[in-house]
């Protein structure tokens, strides 16, 4: 009872004494202004971080590869890694708060020589004892739990970054799928006016052997014709990277049913984002929270670099039993204990602790300045979306029309060409300008999805 006394009083002492020399945490104001630079309408619908991915993706086969994706990515699989290594490093340092517990046996053997022996002759003496041990170390200027709050937002950090890089793969994951399906679309419409150009130089070169077409007429025919050749091949090519970069972020080959061949036929399948939303959701995507947790940390250990200046105090205990025979260790009156409380006080450490504490306080203005820098950047990624979407829905509507024309323009030219009225040459270039206008269509469509993923990825969207 005389060993439990002290303990439990200085247990008592400790929590309620422990205190945090820690500076208080405030949220630095987000250094972007309260609204878009294009403000588009208000929506009452769900903003982008509170929609599933799922829900936003609406094509079947597109959601299956992002399920692949998130089940083997390597990435993706670091990133639950670092997690898991922060959350034990994190209990490491919250076991620091407890005392610890241990069991002690040994055996401890000496020779004593003649000389030194009272009986004149040398003596092996021998000591078994087995006890039970603890320590501990009072937090009472809050050092420890310093470290376990900065322990805490170091792994809280982790987890956001886990996020942000899943909202990252799926964003990217689509739009690799989107892109394959275009580069199918082109390599298609390449192969189809190959075709076409062919037959038109084989009708041409007949013409020429009869008189009815000039030499003119067949190299221009030709050069069209190798032009389109040359997409054909410049279009395989892009599309075989394109779905080399769909295997590596899937982590493995799609297979072929899971992948879309024409992107006319998925543009609807995304679903158009509510973007009525104030810049204040910057602070709640990943990125932005894992720069605020770090910021955390950082403040955490300013509390730890300040508690250094302060004594530490420790206990350490033991009991159990000790004697010279191993048969009876534990017979009565071979108890012992022991009770040892150790405070240290710094005295002189030739400036370390105070060199501890300026670099704990610079690093707190770093994470200050990290954390806005990642809200600005936020901020730009947003509005530079946005003003690539205030436009795309008006190019689009342009490049529709334009294909229109070019469509007409090739029917009268051919028309004309047809009765005598126009060269060759005006036909080829109403050719050109109608595939051109085509090419730029699906370029246009691409560009328009993309910029709908681009904007659900940088609203904070997709982690869940």
């Amino acid at each position: 009872m005389t060993t439990i006394r002290p303990l439990t009083v200085a247990l008592a002492a400790a929590l309620v004494g422990a205190c945090s020399l820690a500076p208080t945490y405030e949220r630095s104001a987000a250094p972007v202004p309260a609204q878009w630079p294009i403000a588009p309408a208000a929506s009452t619908a769900p903003a982008a971080i509170d929609l599933p991915w799922r829900d936003y993706f609406a094509d079947a086969r597109l959601r299956e590869v992002i399920e692949l994706a998130l089940a083997h990515n390597r990435d993706l699989r670091v990133a639950a890694l670092n997690i898991e290594r922060a959350r034990a490093l994190y209990r490491i340092q919250r076991a620091d708060l407890l005392p610890t517990l241990d069991i002690n046996g040994g055996q401890n053997t000496q020779r004593v020589p003649e000389r030194l022996s009272q009986s004149g002759e040398a003596q092996i003496n021998r000591q078994y004892s087995a006890a039970l041990a603890t320590s501990w170390e009072l937090d009472f200027f809050g050092r420890i739990n310093s470290l376990r709050e900065q322990a805490l937002e170091s792994y809280l950090a982790t987890e956001e970054a886990r996020r942000a890089a899943q909202i990252s793969l799926v964003a990217a994951v689509a739009d690799a799928w989107l892109t394959l399906a275009a580069n199918h679309e082109l390599l298609d419409l390449a192969q189809r006016t190959f075709a076409t150009q062919r037959q038109s130089v084989e009708l041409i070169r007949k013409s020429a052997d009869a008189g009815a077409a000039s030499a003119l007429d067949l190299a221009q025919a030709r050069t069209a014709m190798e032009r389109a050749r040359a997409d054909s091949a410049r279009y395989t090519a892009q599309l075989t990277r394109a779905q080399n970069a769909l295997t590596l972020l899937v982590g493995g080959a799609v297979p072929v049913p899971l992948q879309a061949e024409r992107l006319t036929d998925v543009v609807a399948t995304v679903a158009e984002l509510p973007l009525g939303i104030p810049s204040e959701v910057l602070v709640k995507r990943p990125d932005v929270l894992q720069a605020e947790h770090l910021l955390q940390a950082t403040n955490a250990n300013i509390g730890a670099a300040r508690a250094a200046f302060f004594p530490r105090i420790s206990l350490t205990a033991s009991t159990g039993s000790a004697s010279g025979d191993l048969d009876d260790l534990f017979e009565s009156g071979t108890r012992i204990w022991t009770f040892v409380p150790q405070i240290t006080l710094p005295i002189f450490h030739a400036g370390a602790l105070a060199a501890n504490l300026d670099r704990a306080t610079i690093e707190r203005d770093i994470g200050i300045a990290q954390y806005e820098k990642a809200i600005q950047t936020a901020f730009r990624e947003v509005a530079d979306a946005l003003a690539d979407h205030a436009t795309l829905a008006e190019q689009l509507d342009a490049r529709r029309n334009l294909i229109a024309a070019a469509n007409e323009t090739y029917h009268l030219s051919e028309a004309r060409y047809q009765h005598g009225l126009d060269s060759h040459l005006t036909l080829l270039d109403a050719q050109r300008s109608q595939y051109a206008a085509e090419q730029e269509l699906i370029a246009t469509r691409l560009a328009e999805v993309s910029n709908r993923v681009a904007l659900y990825k940088v609203m904070g969207g997709g982690w869940q």
